[in-house]
This record gives C-alpha cells, structure tokens and sequence, in this order.
C-alpha cells in the first residue's frame, strides 16, 4: 500500500527535485510551505511519515515537533536542516523527532531512513494493546502453571510463624516473594527490614545485623540501632545469606534459637520479635561439604524451602511481564501509550533467559528508549539482545578471536562500546576463575589478583559470582 508522506519546506532550490524523488519512489507526497499550515495539515489527515524543514515561516521545525507529537506520538517526524548542531539534534530527538538529516544529505540514505519511519509508523496497527497491568500479589506477575504453585506455597506459609528458605536463581525475584509472604502474614503492618548479606563489608556485617555500641571499634561514633532491633514487630530478610562470613554464621544462629541478640562491644541481651525471611540462589549443601556454610544454620533456617520457578520455565507469563515492564517505564520516561509488536514478544519468548526476570525487565526499559515512544519492533529487540552475544560468544574463545567478534559487530553497527565490553569481559573471566580456583575463598583470591578484600567482594557482586560456584546466572 502507498505510503502518504507530509513534506514541509519551503526552499524552492530543493522541494521539485525532492519531491519528484519521492513520488518516483511510491510515496503519495503532498506539500505543505509554512510550518504552521504543515501542522495544521497533519492535525488534520492521515499521513505515515511526516518530513520537514527546521527554518520554516509560521513554525520552525521544532515546534512542529513539539506540537505535533504531543498529539500524535506514534506519527514519525524527519527533520531536516543546514544548522546541524549537536544542540539542535539533542532538542529535536528530546521532543519526540524520530529521527535528524542535515543538508546537503544523500538522498539513498534519506530514502532509507523514510523506509524504516514507514515501517514503525505502520507497526501501531499491528501492536499488543497494553490494558491494565497487574498490581497484585506485591507486584509478582504471573498465570503459568509454576507461578500457580508458588503463589500456593506463599499462601501455604504466610500464616504461618515458621522461618522460610527462599531459593532460586538470580534475578527470579526472591525478594518479592518475602514482600508477599509478609503482605500476607499477620506482621503485614510491621516493618520489612532487608539486608543484601553480599553487598556488606565483611567486617560490617555484624554491626548491620546486631548494631553496635558506642566506641565498639575504630569509628563507632555513637549507639547504632541493628536491622535485627528494626524489624521488631515485624519481618527481616536476609537476602544473600550464603554469603556471610562463618564468625557472623554462629551469631546469628545464636539470635535465631534465643530469639535475643547482643549489640558489638555491648553486654546487655536485647530479645527480639522477628521472623527471619532468608533468600539464596547458592547451593548450600554444597557449601555445607566445603565447611563454608554451618550446617545447624541450615537446619534453622530451612524449616520451609520455596523454590522460585527460573524465567526459562515459565514463558508463558512473558507477555504479561513485558505489559507489567513497559507500563511501569512509560510512567517513568514520559511515555503516554507504549506498545510493542507481536512478532517482538513472540521472539521474547522463544530466549533462554539465563537472566531471568531481572534480565527481561532490563530489555524492555532498553528497548523502550530505544524506541524513543514509538512501537517497539521486533528488530528493536533483537538489537538489544545482540549486545550481549558478543562477548558471550568470545568468552571460550582465544583474545584475538574474541578481538575480532567484538570489531565484527562494531563494524555491522550492533555495538558501540568494543573498548569496554573486552574489558570488562576480560576482569569477569579473571574473577570467576579466581574464586573457582580459590574454592571461594575471597582473601586467598584476592592475594593472587593483587586487589583488596573489600575490591574482591564488589567485583563478586557486580558480576553476579558467588564463592563455591563455577559461575552464577549473569548479573542484570
């Protein structure tokens, strides 16, 4: 079908020839010499590709931009100047633009880009419509037959006083399914106090938990309140809890059979009310072996286990994730009415998701300001998750093979950043086999890699590794 194009210029050095051009080409031009009538014309029909001018009389170009995309968002406007700033390209993208050619331009290359305003244009008529996303549950989204379980399981233990043992992958949302059991559970007024076991210092942690008295050590100013005196009333969640070190292990078993703690540097026996929520995606049985974990912890804490279903085994629910995503960043960036194509969720469906929810979450934030308020294509997708390929391609590979997968998608235009993807890949393989290699143990690891203790726990957690693994799901 012929594509109707709105042409706006009004220098006559250049309108015949371009707009010959254009009919040659199929597009049903018509042409508009003012800014102000061109808005007023495409306010008025239906057009799929709006071209115009930036110094028009009656309205420059970019407030047509601004006006026109205000009530049509999924209209593409090309804008055209002999002023190419920066400035100007920022502005007009910022105001809803879809895309910039400065003059003189290479008319292949403007053709070109028509085609693929022309495509997204018409993609609206084939989008998923959003409706209204699901709020329930603490946020958790999901119908399949494995989310159908797990929401059982949080029923079945909500209710109940007993601790809970929440394992799973990372980035399948442990932490939302404490937020439902305590939403659920007759602590739901009370506080929820969470604690990323991984992300404290070592030498911190057991201040964080118990708090600490004043002058307890170097730097202990005055009193401090733990996140076990916090939670009081109410639940506390220890997210990360393979990850804490053996001396704090036996403390807070302590805390948990007393039900009292003792603040560092202090005498006095506080008793505490608190149920103990605890999230892993470690195997600590393993961890039990290896002597890295207390196995009477264990026992303690795992007095009811829910496992939280991996993406891969439930990708039935990713349509109703993506509306969930995209609804929730639309409000964040601005976007009044985000859709995305059909053939773009289907391909979301057909990953493995090693990444989980928290992976997906990521992709469809990317591809939402990639579309920049425009239907989300399904080459939009398939160019975020291209990014990743590379240096997961070049990880088994040789450095000059690697080298030469990551030029290779620089060239073809799928990457910009081949400097930083080598190494930062590089610095991923070096930790993992480190922490492999030491069998967990972080200080010996970071003796050999010449880096601190504190150096060693951030890069662990910034690429998602986890002592006494081979190597944990990507961190998103």
């Amino acid at each position: 079908m012929k594509a109707e194009l709105l042409l706006i210029e009004d220098d006559a050095g250049i309108l015949p020839a371009l707009e010959r051009e254009l009919q040659d080409e199929g597009y049903g031009v018509t042409v508009e010499q003012r800014g102000d009538t061109g808005l007023d014309r495409a306010r008025r029909q239906e057009f799929d590709v709006v071209l115009t001018d930036l110094k028009m009389p009656g309205l420059n170009g970019l407030e047509l931009v601004r006006q026109l995309h205000e009530v049509k968002p999924r209209l593409p406007i090309i804008l055209m100047t002999a002023y190419g700033t920066t400035e100007t390209a920022i502005e007009a993208t910022k105001l809803g633009a879809f895309d910039y050619v400065v003059k003189p331009f290479d008319v292949g290359e403007l053709l070109a880009l028509l085609g693929r305003a022309v495509a997204s244009s018409r993609l609206s008529s084939g989008m998923v419509e959003l409706g209204q996303a699901s709020t329930g549950r603490s946020a958790i989204v999901g119908q399949s037959r494995a989310m159908q379980e797990l929401y059982k399981e949080i029923g079945r233990v909500a209710a109940t006083p007993v601790t809970v043992l929440i394992r799973g992958e990372t980035g399948t949302g442990k932490e939302l399914v404490a937020r439902a059991i305590r939403q659920h559970s007759d602590r739901a007024n009370g506080p929820f106090i969470a604690v990323n076991c991984a992300a404290v210092p070592e030498t911190l942690l057991e201040s964080e938990l118990f708090g600490h008295e004043r002058g307890s050590f170097t730097g202990a100013e005055a009193r401090r309140i733990g996140r076990f005196e916090q939670a009081g009333g109410g639940t506390l969640f220890l997210d990360e809890i393979g990850d804490i070190p053996p001396g704090t292990q036996s403390k807070l078993l302590r805390a948990l059979q007393e039900k009292s703690i003792q603040r560092v540097g202090g005498k006095e026996t506080i008793p505490v009310d608190v149920r103990i929520l605890a999230a892993t995606n470690r195997d600590l049985e393993s961890a039990i072996q290896a002597r890295q974990f207390r196995e009477d912890l264990f026992y303690r804490l795992n007095v009811v286990t829910i496992q939280v279903p991996p993406l891969s085994r439930r990708l039935e629910d990713i349509p109703e994730l993506v509306r969930f995503f995209l609804q929730r960043f639309a409000a964040e960036f601005g976007v009044p009415s985000p859709s995305i194509q059909p053939e773009a969720v289907a391909f979301l469906q057909e990953q493995s998701w090693p990444g989980n929810i928290r992976q997906l979450e990521n992709v469809v934030r990317q591809a939402l300001v990639l579309a920049r308020g425009y239907t989300i294509s399904l080459e939009h997708i398939r160019q975020l998750l291209a990014r990743a390929q590379p240096a997961e391609a070049g990880r088994e590979q040789s450095l000059p093979a690697c080298v030469a997968v990551l030029l290779g998608a620089a060239q073809r235009g799928e990457i910009t950043d081949a400097h930083a993807r080598l190494l930062e890949d590089a610095e991923r393989e070096l930790f993992t086999q480190a922490i492999h290699l030491a069998d967990g143990n972080q200080a010996k690891a970071a003796r050999w890699l010449g880096v601190t203790r504190v150096t060693m726990r951030e890069k662990l957690i910034r690429f998602g590794l986890h002592p006494g693994r081979d190597k944990a799901a990507p961190a998103v």
